[in-house]
């Protein structure tokens, strides 16, 4: 596995924790999941391209 995989895979991890529906991030509202998923978009694309 490469480190771009396992960076990738580390953030879905994150977007799935921070997603507004669980108890402790309920107050958080959508900004951080927002955020995550910009970056793992960013990831993704980067991956598809071969830059990482």
């Amino acid at each position: 596995m490469t480190l771009g995989t396992i960076l990738l895979i580390v953030l879905v991890l994150v977007l799935v924790g921070i997603i507004p529906a669980w108890p402790h991030s309920r107050g958080w509202g959508y900004g951080p999941s927002g955020i995550v998923g910009v970056i793992v978009v960013v990831l993704l694309i980067l991956l598809l391209t071969g830059r990482i």
